[in-house]
């Protein structure tokens, strides 16, 4: 988990470290295969499988595809181009960050 926050850090400002804890639990089994642990910003696919499994359905975001393109896009940005690992847990957060919605990556205590 320290590795995955610490990637965070790098780019938020403050860290959520519960809502990374929750990304990893959303993220499950992928995370084991590296392809699939990494977001490639170079390949539409991915990033339309980004926007339509993660900003849609996940976070219910019902913003035209070309304004979720848009955040995506910003998030490739801040994590340079020219990064070719990605972390997806923080791709993810990123974007939740951006939408004010990492509450939904909170366990809430009973």
């Amino acid at each position: 988990m320290t590795d995955y926050v610490a990637d965070v850090k790098k780019y938020a400002k403050k860290v959520n470290e519960d809502a990374v804890a929750g990304i990893v639990r959303h993220c499950g089994i992928a995370l084991r295969s590296k392809d699939a642990s990494m977001v490639s910003c170079s390949q539409k696919p991915e990033l339309d499988r980004v926007r339509d499994s993660f900003l849609k359905k996940k976070l219910e975001r019902t913003e035209a595809d070309d304004k979720l393109d848009e955040a995506i896009d910003g998030v490739c940005e801040t994590m340079g181009r020219s990064n070719k690992t990605k972390s997806r847990v923080t791709f993810y957060y990123l974007l939740a960050e951006k939408y004010n919605q990492l509450d939904v990556f909170v366990k809430k205590s009973s």
